[in-house]
């Protein structure tokens, strides 16, 4: 008894001193749960940087108004519980403060929570903590989902509802207002025309896909909104473990296993917590002469000090571990930047969605596949280059050629500022050219710089790395008007002191003189940043594309104007043994969902493949097909040789998921006129050596060939100049050169001499000119192609018959063409360019957050002030009553009636 005694006081000690903390704590709880209150309810739809400012904002409202509040405040240290979150985080919840937050948010909201998952991680928390308690997985598409939930109701079991739209079934509205009535002293809920017992253990999730819904009101009020998209922070943490587990696998597991048993000492230790408030409670008079009590205290006393020795030992153990880990941070951090660069190309197209799944597999295949070396930091050098490399190659397989520099960009400045390179003042200037104020200094040259170029070079004077800009140019007129009256002006020294300006800075100075040129500026940028990879994009390739899919992943082809890669598809179909019979083709349209479904299903078991086109013209059975890819083409029901090809032009109503899991190629003409050549000489039949070599007249055969793609380049490059290349911008396409090609072959065996009139008339009135309807238009094709099947070119002493040299040499081409390789003049590039370098920042600008950074002024005191300056420059209404007394509505002047009408019409507006 004397040596429990000591003990017995030390605890007593701690008690008191929990008890002052529990005061304290007692004291803040009204504003502590005020502010857990406000977030539960209202914050969960949003962003983390909106949810801390908001909580940030109503800490300083509470303290204005005297309410008691922790200076420390967190949602997690009032509402959670650490070892249930310990428990959620085992589950798959990522480990970011922002995530727990989620997580405590759907455990006390009232309202049944409605996930925003486009990354999947609410779906794999959800599954993994319920996989014990029975969990029912439905979708709004399943025939029998009614059913499902009124069991699951009835018996207490949790449901998630996956993939939900913007609108919910109204047959739900029962469940999420959670109108019960009791009858005979038990809980029932009427869900259609049945009524089922209520149980109180029913719990419902539910999920949407969705990157950026939007939810009526009506919707809104009966749910729980909760943006469970990932964080950088979370995402790095997933990222970190996988490269630390292939790696050093030993410590991985290691700190796994003390993950677990970390969780499992806490939670002992809150049992006897438990159990010695419960013995306290539970004892009457003197503890001391309570010997039962007295006895569990010593046990528990005595278990606790070996549960927190364990703890020291593990938590010593698992820092040695983190140390360890954390050598490869830098492979987390520069891979969660990537995988946020690929994300935001959803706002620009609906097509470009990439799962995370997806990017974990690529990134698991970089860390097998990058060349090994015992050094750290080589070894990370060598997994992010080829990591980065594999990324930019298969998102650029599917995405448009308008894009492809525009993604190159998004990840050289993402890279940049994962780094600290990049000042974002100057980012965001050179995307939009600052906000257009009033300009108090004059043009100082009218005559060539416009008003527009003059304000901007004003407004960048405003950036700290370009002070002083406006006065070198009011100083130094003659040497600024080189720049601008420059062919290359990218490549120019700039005048003075702005000779050492490069990078960012440069581009900016570059896009207030000469804008048409950025799109060359931001070339040359990322070569000197990432390398010239990165401004090449890979030639399409179907055997790559099919090589990276298997079974159960389908592969779409984004569709643009005047594209038709079936026929490309079928002969592919028939290189690897799958033609004829074993590729099923249908065109999609009213009636042939149910037709596309029967197909699919015999070529699952059949280990054929199934070619569905047009996919956008069928939306009303994309939720259909959207079911079958991930229900019925499951890995133990499909023959590993089965594939699934889809083809669609971009519509928002394709499925998300069988987007993501996808793989996803785009079939349309390389933006250039290098591209374009390479792409000819890359693709079928060309590639076919044999076939190259098969002509009897190698000499002309390889010339016209040479020629025949040249102009193919051609006609396809000039439409990027709008009027001035046709006046129609006609939908050349693979397929006429392949016929063309096909015709030269045909012509030069079959004959002794060359027909060329009969090659000409083919290829240009027929194959090209068949799709030419204006006349002026037809007669420039024909002068085009008068060049390349001429006599001049057929007689030349000079040929080349080895496949690679063709190759090589256009590879080396230069990768932008000047407009006299087109038949046009120099200036024609600028009308060209003007409107490249707009698409490009304008799509830039998609993919940056709809926020400002802080300033002397709000976005609306901005916004206001536009508005004013606007106004104020508008000229006054016209005096109407002067006008018609000065102008009088006769009969003799009909004129007066317009002019009094048109004034009208102009004041309106």
């Amino acid at each position: 008894m004397l040596l429990i005694f000591p003990s017995i006081l030390n605890l007593l000690d701690k008690w008191t001193e929990a008890a002052r903390l529990l005061g304290i704590k007692y004291t803040n709880l009204t504003g502590d749960v005020l502010l857990s209150s406000a977030m539960v309810s209202y914050l969960g739809a949003f962003t983390v940087d909106y949810r801390v400012e908001c909580q940030r904002e109503w800490h300083k409202l509470c303290n204005e108004k005297n309410i008691p509040c922790s200076k420390d405040f967190t949602l997690s240290n009032t509402l959670g519980n650490q070892v249930l979150i310990r428990s959620w985080q085992i589950a798959g919840l990522p480990v970011d403060a922002f995530s727990t937050d989620n997580g405590i948010i759907v455990s006390n909201s009232r309202r049944w929570p409605l996930m925003i998952d486009p990354q999947g991680q609410a779906n794999k928390w959800v599954k993994n903590m319920n996989k014990a308690n029975k969990l029912s997985i439905i979708k709004l598409s399943d025939s029998n989902y009614v059913r499902t939930l009124e069991n699951a109701i009835q018996f207490g079991t949790p449901v998630l509802l996956e993939n939900v739209g913007e609108e919910l079934d109204a047959i739900l509205e029962p469940v999420l207002l959670k109108q019960t009535f009791k009858q005979q002293g038990v809980e029932y809920m009427k869900l259609g025309e049945n009524t089922v017992e209520y149980s109180s253990d029913f719990r419902f999730y539910i999920t949407t896909g969705l990157r950026n819904p939007h939810y009526l009101p009506e919707v809104a009020v009966k749910v729980c909104l909760l943006n469970f998209m990932i964080t950088p922070l979370g995402l790095e943490d997933q990222l970190l473990g996988i490269v630390a587990a292939k790696e050093k696998p030993e410590l991985e597991e290691k700190k796994n296993q003390l993950i677990l048993e970390s969780a499992a000492n806490n939670k002992q230790l809150k049992e006897i917590e438990n159990k010695i408030l419960e013995v306290l409670s539970s004892s009457e008079g003197n503890i001391l002469e309570d010997e039962t009590a007295i006895k569990v205290l010593s046990s528990s006393k005595i278990l606790s000090e070996e549960i927190s020795e364990k703890q020291k030992i593990a938590s010593m153990t698992e820092n040695e571990i983190d140390e360890t880990r954390m050598g490869y941070r830098p492979v987390a951090e520069h891979s969660s930047i990537l995988f946020f660069c690929i994300s935001d190309l959803a706002n620009i197209d609906p097509m470009y969605q990439y799962s995370l799944t997806w990017f974990i597999n690529l990134y698991l295949q970089s860390i097998a596949h990058s060349a090994p070396s015992d050094d750290l930091q080589i070894r990370i050098a060598n997994i992010l280059d080829h990591f980065t490399m594999r990324v930019y190659y298969n998102v650029c397989r599917s995405l448009f050629e308008k894009d492809k520099l525009l993604f190159s960009l998004l990840l050289t400045v993402g890279i940049m500022q994962g780094k600290g390179q990049v000042d974002d003042l100057v980012w965001r200037f050179l995307l939009t050219g600052g906000i257009a104020l009033e300009n108090p200094y004059p043009n100082p040259a009218p005559e060539w710089l416009t008003d527009k170029s003059w304000s901007e070079v004003v407004r960048a004077s405003q950036l700290p790395c370009l002070e002083g800009l406006f006065e070198h140019v009011q100083e130094n007129i003659a040497q600024w008007k080189q720049i601008y009256d420059s062919g290359h002006p990218q490549d120019e020294e700039l005048p003075g002191k702005w000779r050492t300006v490069v990078g960012m800075e440069r581009m900016v100075v570059l896009r207030c003189f000469r804008p048409d040129k950025l799109v060359l500026a931001v070339q040359q940028f990322i070569v000197d940043r990432m390398s010239r990879t990165y401004i090449e994009p890979p030639t399409f390739d179907l055997a790559e594309s099919y090589s990276d899919s298997y079974c159960c992943s389908p592969l779409i082809f984004v569709l643009s104007p005047g594209s038709d890669p079936t026929a490309g598809l079928l002969k592919f179909a028939d290189d690897l043994g799958m033609g004829g019979s074993k590729t099923q083709v249908i065109s999609l349209g009213q009636g042939q969902g149910p037709v596309a479904e029967q197909l699919i299903r015999a070529a699952l078991t059949d280990g054929t493949w199934v070619v569905l086109q047009n996919c956008h013209l069928a939306t009303s059975w994309m939720p259909m097909l959207e079911k079958i890819c991930e229900e019925v083409i499951t890995p133990e029901s499909t023959h590993t040789s089965f594939r699934l090809w889809l083809t669609s032009q971009p519509s928002d109503k394709f499925p998300v998921s069988v987007l993501q899991n996808g793989v996803k190629m785009t079939n349309e003409p390389p933006k250039g006129l290098r591209a374009n050549l390479l792409r000819s000489y890359l693709s079928d039949p060309i590639s076919d050596t044999a076939f190259f070599s098969s002509s009897a007249k190698q000499d002309i055969w390889q010339k016209l060939l040479f020629g025949l793609c040249f102009f193919h380049a051609l006609v396809q490059e000039r439409r990027t100049f709008g009027p001035l290349g046709w006046n129609i911008p006609y939908e050349f396409n693979e397929s006429d050169l392949r016929i063309s090609i096909r015709q030269i072959q045909m012509f030069l065996d079959e004959y002794e001499e060359v027909p060329l009139e009969a090659l000409t008339y083919l290829t240009g009135e027929c194959n090209y000119g068949g799709r030419v309807t204006d006349d002026k238009d037809r007669r420039l094709l024909m002068s085009l192609l008068s060049i390349f099947y001429s006599w001049e070119l057929i007689e030349q002493d000079q040929y080349f018959n080895l496949y690679d040299f063709y190759v090589d040499y256009i590879r080396n081409l230069p990768i932008t063409a000047e407009p006299e390789v087109f038949g046009l003049h120099s200036n024609a590039n600028i009308t060209k360019d003007n409107q490249e370098t707009n698409q490009l920042l304008d799509g830039v600008l998609l993919t940056l957050p709809r926020q400002t950074s802080g300033g002397a002024k709000s976005p609306q005191e901005i916004v206001d002030e536009l508005a004013g300056g606007m106004l104020a420059k508008l000229p006054p209404d016209f005096d109407i009553e002067m006008v018609t007394n000065k102008y009088p509505l006769l009969y003799e002047e009909s004129m007066n009636t317009v002019l009094r009408q048109e004034l009208i019409r102009f004041n309106r507006y």
